[in-house]
């Protein structure tokens, strides 16, 4: 029996903030692969190694976890303004499916060095030693973002003494911009710092809708029986627990205003995103680091793809970052209240600090600016196999 033969695609896996993925460049995708479809998600999934009913991705380059299962495609982007543009894809681990709705914001940590190093940024623009202004259009949700990328002899440093809460080693620190994350429409869809919805199991709930950096619930932790201290294996260890989260996950997506109906939230995994909130308590980090209370502001805890986040999405963070600034939402009264500019959040790896930017128009709350500081480093660099699913058996004997 005659099989294809494997093509080889240039490729990059790159550490991003919390995450890591594979970077391609849209014009190294084969042909079939450079517009969206069924033959780029095939692809993708197939580089990723999904779906795998064994949750391992032992036959392609995921890491099994919603942070490690990502694919990122660059081009040197056409838009005034802007150097690249960024396209994430958010891959399931046991479905055949990509999730194209939202950005992830740890790996826009990766997304200015790659575009460096890549020629996608040009020449003129990069420094010989300073910082470089990467211009980056996040096309999954039509927003600027910008990249400081630290550059050392005409190179990008990647190397450092920046530590980061849930990243292993330190690295040199990339500080991310996301410009008005929300546009010119409001943080709060609803209009409303505080909503109210119904979950089987839960009866009815407070909840903050926040649409800036990704659509987020946000709960009380109290209200759903948790402490705001849970590490993953409280939370991914019981599948009973898991169930219960994705099922006020789907209600609170229709009570957002994102589906029409709770099926629709199995086609949307990456979106949106059930956090809750608490007041600052004491609690051990997964790496063992002793976390006080008086160190941060707020407990957070984020779900992501079906489980708890083993740290915090940065997307998530730009959510946390202007809802605390906004005064009566669960997350600015987890913190304590009153007006906020910057907050530190405690997660289950550490804590975060970020800023943010935001005004009133016409009663409405618009994010001007959400800054927080992540870093990212090539992990490895060459080409990826995968079998050729262009050619039929009988064209490749």
């Amino acid at each position: 029996m005659n099989h294809p033969p494997q093509i080889r695609i240039p490729a990059t896996y790159m550490r991003g903030g919390t995450s890591k993925g594979v970077f391609f460049r849209l014009e190294d995708l084969p042909d079939i692969a450079r517009m969206p479809g069924p033959a780029r998600d095939a692809l993708l999934l197939r580089v990723i190694g999904s779906p795998d009913p064994y949750a391992k991705h032992t036959d392609g380059m995921g890491g099994a976890t919603s942070s490690t299962s990502k694919t990122v495609i660059l081009s040197k982007s056409g838009k005034p303004g802007h150097d690249v543009d960024y396209l994430f894809g958010q891959v399931s681990i046991d479905q055949p499916f990509i999730d194209w709705s939202g950005n992830c914001g740890n790996l826009t940590a990766a997304v200015g060095s790659f575009a460096i190093a890549n020629g996608l940024v040009d020449a003129e623009r990069i420094p010989e030693n300073g910082i470089c202004q990467v211009r980056i259009w996040q096309a999954n949700i039509e927003k600027t973002i910008i990249a400081h990328v630290p550059i050392t002899n005409g190179q990008v440093q990647e190397t450092g003494d920046f530590e980061l809460d849930g990243v292993t080693f330190p690295a040199a620190e990339v500080k991310i911009d996301f410009i008005k994350p929300t546009g010119d429409d409001p943080v709060l869809p609803t209009g409303n710092g505080v909503d109210e919805f119904e979950a089987p199991g839960f009866g009815r709930l407070k909840a903050s809708f926040i649409s800036a950096g990704i659509p987020t619930i946000f709960v009380n932790a109290a209200d759903i029986g948790f402490t705001g201290t849970e590490l993953q294996p409280a939370i991914n260890e019981h599948a009973e627990t898991l169930q219960r989260l994705e099922t006020l996950r789907a209600h609170g997506a229709v009570a957002m205003g994102l589906i029409d109906h709770i099926d629709q939230a199995r086609e949307r995994q990456h979106t949106p995103k059930i956090a809750w909130v608490a007041p600052p308590a004491n609690y051990v980090a997964s790496s063992g680091k002793q976390i006080a209370a008086a160190d941060i502001d707020l407990n957070v805890r984020a779900m992501s793809m079906g489980k708890l986040h083993h740290a915090m999405m940065g997307t998530a963070a730009v959510a946390i970052a202007s809802a605390v600034a906004i005064p009566g939402t669960l997350v600015n009264l987890a913190a304590g209240g009153g007006e906020r500019s910057e907050v530190r959040f405690g997660h289950p790896s550490g804590t975060l600090k970020v800023g943010a930017e935001v005004a009133q128009s016409d009663g409405r709350w618009i994010a001007e600016k959400v800054s927080m500081s992540r870093s990212a480093r090539v992990l490895m660099e060459g080409h990826v196999r995968v079998p050729d699913s262009r050619r039929s058996h009988h064209e490749s004997s």
